[in-house]
């Protein structure tokens, strides 16, 4: 199966945030700054700590949320030039074959280690930070979609 596509900005920054947020040392950190942030604000509560060190916790969980949400997904959108291509990308039993107009590339499926879905893109990781993004509305049917998503399943475990 042939699909074509380009990159919708909004979209590939929303697939970044979901790849962070999904990171394990991400949901680790963001869970111990929630945890800081809502203990400092009990003691502040209960006069047990000074209204500066609540406002410290506070501020640490607003610039890493800031960080997460914008900060990453920007600069990794700018970084790559690969979100400007238009690309045209075939599936099939033994390998997938990326092709722009500057060349092609071959995977194998075995160069895969796993995939994601997310609302509007399949994630075809290489490794735990090395991935590439596939948008499901390249797919010119459910029927389309549906068929990706059981050979993506079939060739790699999620």
């Amino acid at each position: 199966m042939i699909i074509h596509f380009a990159y919708d900005r909004k979209q590939v920054l929303h697939a970044l945030r979901y790849h962070f947020i999904s990171r394990p040392e991400i949901k680790i950190l963001l869970i111990i700054i929630n945890v800081f942030a809502i203990l400092s604000a009990i003691l502040f509560y209960l006069h047990k700590i000074q209204p500066i060190s609540f406002l410290t916790f506070s501020l640490l969980w607003f610039v890493l949320l800031i960080a997460i949400w914008r900060l990453l997904p920007l600069s990794v959108y700018k970084r790559s030039q690969t979100f400007l291509d238009r690309f045209s990308m075939d599936f099939n039993q033994q390998d997938v074959i990326l092709q722009t107009e500057r060349g092609s590339h071959t995977w194998q499926w075995k160069d895969f280690s796993s995939f994601l879905e997310s609302p509007y893109f399949f994630h075809l990781y290489f490794n735990s930070r090395s991935f590439f993004l596939v948008p499901k509305d390249a797919f010119s049917d459910l029927g389309t979609l549906q068929e990706a998503r059981a050979l993506l399943r079939e060739k790699l475990s999620k």
